[in-house]
């Protein structure tokens, strides 16, 4: 599995598929089968669909909207008009049919518009009051991943401990051990 999901938030994973916003801006969705994959590794649908280059563009707008209303929100400010615009056009699309097969089990269909619908959908909700106090950038001073701070005493500083909150507690650490 290449992407990350960390994040608490399906919206925000989403954005996540862009590493280090403001330095490398390494892009995940290079091609228009990475963003197939994304969609079905991050369980919107069932299996990886069909994606046109249209789509992919269609979703890099969405991905930069929805960073855009991260942003805003994290910071306290109103969320710029063309922002929300953008994502409830995405939203308005009829999402993903989530239903039961004949065994009892759930089946995610639909068209990659229909996904991209969804992951819309998961940004507004970051902008719930129940949520806006949990949302958080990581420590780390290149990463510029989001998530929602759910844990017990609401001081979580990374986006994740496999990579980021490793390689600070590592280079701790050694500065400790430096020192003695």
């Amino acid at each position: 599995m290449r992407f990350q999901f960390v994040g608490g938030n399906l919206a925000l994973d989403f954005v996540g598929t862009v590493a280090e916003w403001t330095t490398s801006r390494t892009e995940l969705l290079v091609a228009p089968a990475d963003l197939g994959a994304w969609l079905a590794e991050a369980g919107v649908l069932d299996h990886a669909p069909e994606v046109s280059t249209a789509d992919l563009a269609a979703a890099r707008e969405l991905r930069g909207a929805i960073r855009g209303l991260v942003v805003a929100l994290e910071a306290g400010q109103p969320v710029p008009v063309e922002v929300g615009e953008v994502v409830n056009r995405y939203a308005a699309v009829e999402p993903v049919l989530l239903r039961l097969d004949a065994t009892g089990r759930p089946v995610r269909r639909g068209t990659v518009g229909a996904a991209l619908s969804s992951v819309a959908r998961s940004g507004i909700e970051l902008a719930e009051p129940s949520t806006a106090g949990l949302l958080r950038s990581c420590a780390d001073a290149t990463c510029t991943r989001a998530f929602l701070d759910r844990s017990r005493g609401r001081r979580r500083r990374w986006c994740g401990m496999s990579g980021c909150g490793d390689r600070a507690k590592a280079a701790a650490y050694r500065s400790r051990h430096r020192r003695s």
